[in-house]
């Protein structure tokens, strides 16, 4: 089955916004992590399994963060005739 422009266009528009969104959560998580807030990376090191512990947690933020991104990408397409017709 192959993809129209138009199917291509929109997955290209919602890969470009999951990017974003995934830069953003390893930014985020990065910066946590770094900083030790809420003793975060002190809990996650000193449990049993720390890989795992971090992998769930940069997998959380992915996960939000990529969802966020695509969620404004789309809303975002709103048309300005909307506004116009007031």
């Amino acid at each position: 089955m192959a993809l129209n422009t138009k199917e291509r266009e929109a997955l290209k528009f919602l890969g470009v916004h999951l990017i974003y969104g995934l830069a953003a959560a390893i930014t985020f998580g990065g910066a946590v992590l770094l900083t030790n807030l809420g003793n975060l990376r002190t809990l996650a090191m000193e449990s049993s399994h720390p890989a795992m512990v971090l992998v769930l947690f940069f997998f959380g933020l992915c996960v939000t963060f990529g969802s966020v991104g695509m969620g404004v990408g789309v809303m975002s397409l709103a048309n300005d005739d909307d506004s116009e017709a007031e």
